[in-house]
């Protein structure tokens, strides 16, 4: 099971990234904090400090299509705030 799904990087996220040195991913919805803390250690080698989680419901989108309305709906999810040490940095764009 993957733990780690993709980094967030959007406006809000990078300003607290250089403001509070906090980061935020999207993440499988069973893992746990431990878990999570774990494979950012191992995947970024650099020392957490504390993550916070929280879950999100899935919205319900509706577009007008040439058949009429069609509705669906986004997928639930889980994030994760993960706060690292003094003087700790991950760079999303070392490998671009």
């Amino acid at each position: 099971m993957e733990i780690l799904i993709k980094p967030i990087i959007t406006e809000k996220m990078t300003s607290q990234s250089e403001k509070l040195n906090r980061y935020g991913f999207v993440v499988a919805k069973t893992a746990n904090k431990l878990e999570i803390k774990a494979a950012i250690e191992k995947m970024y080698g650099v020392k957490v400090d504390s993550v916070n989680t929280q879950q999100y419901v899935g919205k319900v989108k509706t577009r007008n299509t040439t058949r009429g309305l069609a509705v669906g709906r986004v997928n639930r999810g889980k994030k994760a705030i993960v706060t690292l040490k003094p003087g700790e940095a991950i760079d999303f764009y070392a490998s671009v």
